[in-house]
Formats: structure tokens, C-alpha cells, sequence
């Protein structure tokens, strides 16, 4: 067992997500394995204690665990496998990437930051290895998580110190990227905020494309290089992920969640909703033990 998981060990962790006393801070907990499942992480590091999980997107396969934290620059849809048990939970961290925070950073570092991603547009979702230098600064931080005055001392600093070890990862490109520096994953990284935020209206690959001051064929191009989906392609899972958290989470009838996040077919939405999950909402329901009509 890892110092990060000896910590976490000490925090009274149900299961699911806790948050933690430092805001942009979320400590998560699984006792149980979990097969290949849609999931839509918010622009984060998610830094894995023990067990581990494999990731998803398009034809990429990445593995991150212990020895390689996951960095999410755009909320981004994909599947994943959770790989944990009851004497071996899976335990980690959720650390928000705050833009404000990320600008500075950045300004400060100057030309240290690596922006050069193979000649590609960046992807929105990669791994990058745990050195030394990020293990320490993710220890010190959950050090301090359980005292309230160490958190509003010392939490925003180990948090920017987190960011620039990041920087000076394998993923620096992704996250020099998202805050605006290089053009073409700028323009898409926009559209994204617009579908992320607006996702249950009326959008369509002519409206994104001139969002994002692009021809059609090059917005198309560009955003499949970056998010390995089509834009509607996309946009669905982005609708049915939100439909899904309502349905579960919010506990709304299905209907209501179907119009919530802008299908105007409830059966079109149904449908789409068991060929993504697997199941439909009433019997995602029913597993889930809660006692919602459809």
C-alpha cells in the first residue's frame, strides 16, 4: 500500500465521491469491480491510490493507476473499467482544474511548458507517469485535508504547486492547450465549453462550425482528431450522460429528463439511452435501489 492510499485509509470515505474540505478537492472510494461503462469526467486530475482503471476513447486504450494520474482538460465522455474489490477498494482523487489558476501558472513558467503534442491536435483526456516530485505534492496535499485552517493556509498553494507539476508532465500540451494557446484546440476547445454548458439546445454541425469560426469541413475534422467523435456523436453522450445523472442522481422521471437535456422524442430518447448504458432508465433505476416511476 502506497502513502497516497495509507491516508486516504484514514478519511471516513463512503462509497462514491466524498467531497473533501479544500473545494476543487474530491476523494472517491469503490468496492466493487465495474465492468466497461459510459462516464463523463469535468475538466480534473483524477489521481488514482490504489486499484486501478482502464479508460476509453474512440480506438485509444490508456491504463491510469498508482503510477500514472489521468488528465482531463475538457469534460469528456468515454468508457471505462473499474478494476477494485472490497479488501482492495479503489481509492484516488479528483483535483479541479481551475482556468484562472491554470493562466497564471502558465505565465509564470513562461517557456518552460511543453507544447509540442507530435505534431497533432491534443486530445482532451490523457495519462501521465507519477514522479517523485507530483507523489510528494498530491501526499502533502491530503495531508492537510483533515484540518479546516491547514486547508485555507496552505490548500490553494499545494493545489497551483499540483497544476505545475502537471505542466511539466507528459500531458503539459494538453493543458497548455486548453487555456488558449494553441489555435485549432482552442477553437474546438470552445465549442465544447458551448456544448457543455448550452448541451440541450439546438445545435447542429453548421452552428458549432461557425462557433467555432471554422469551415465545416475543417470543424469536423479537428473536433473528431481531439474528442475521437463526430460532433453529434458527441453531443448525445454529452445529453444522455447529463439524463442519466438526473434520472439516478436527481431522481426526475425519465420523460422529464429526456426534455431536461433537449430531446423532443422520448422514445428516440429511450432508445438511446439503453443502447448507451445498456439497460433503460427504469431498470438503471431499479439496480441503483432508488424508487422513481419512469
Amino acid at each position: 500500500m502506497n502513502q497516497h492510499a495509507e491516508i486516504l485509509n484514514q478519511f471516513d470515505l463512503k462509497e462514491g465521491v466524498t467531497q473533501s474540505l479544500l473545494e476543487s478537492v474530491r476523494l472517491f472510494k469503490v468496492t466493487h469491480e465495474r465492468p466497461r461503462e459510459p462516464l463523463l469526467y469535468d475538466p480534473c486530475m483524477c489521481i488514482i491510490a490504489q486499484g486501478h482503471k482502464v479508460g476509453y476513447v474512440g480506438d485509444r486504450t490508456f491504463r491510469y493507476d498508482p503510477e500514472n494520474y489521468l488528465v482531463v482538460s475538457i469534460a469528456t465522455p468515454f468508457e471505462c473499467c473499474t478494476f477494485a474489490d472490497e479488501n482492495n477498494p479503489l481509492l484516488g482523487i479528483f483535483i479541479d482544474i481551475d482556468m484562472a489558476m491554470l493562466h497564471e501558472v502558465i505565465h509564470a513558467m513562461g517557456s518552460q511548458v511543453r507544447t509540442v503534442s507530435g505534431g497533432k491536435l491534443p486530445q482532451t483526456v490523457g495519462p501521465a507517469v507519477m514522479d517523485n516530485e507530483m507523489f510528494d505534492a498530491v501526499s502533502r496535499l491530503l495531508n492537510i485535508l483533515r484540518s479546516e485552517t491547514d486547508v485555507k493556509v496552505l490548500g490553494t498553494g499545494l493545489v497551483k504547486e499540483i497544476l505545475y507539476r502537471a505542466l511539466k508532465g507528459s500531458q503539459a500540451h494538453l493543458l497548455y492547450a486548453l487555456a488558449g494557446f494553441d489555435g485549432s484546440f482552442a477553437n474546438i476547445a470552445h465549442v465544447l465549453r458551448r456544448i457543455h454548458i448550452n448541451y440541450n439546445d439546438k445545435l447542429d454541425v453548421n452552428y458549432l462550425a461557425e462557433y467555432a469560426n471554422m469551415s465545416v469541413s475543417s470543424f469536423h475534422r479537428a473536433f473528431k482528431e481531439v474528442t475521437s467523435e463526430p460532433p453529434m456523436q458527441y453531443l448525445k453522450k454529452v445529453r444522455l450522460t447529463k439524463a442519466k445523472d438526473l434520472i439516478v442522481n436527481k431522481r426526475l422521471k425519465a420523460y422529464l429528463a429526456a426534455q431536461e437535456v433537449g430531446y423532443e422524442s422520448v422514445s428516440q430518447f429511450s432508445r438511446e439511452f439503453k443502447r448507451y448504458f445498456g439497460e433503460s432508465a427504469s431498470e438503471m433505476i431499479r439496480s441503483a435501489n432508488l424508487c422513481v416511476d419512469e
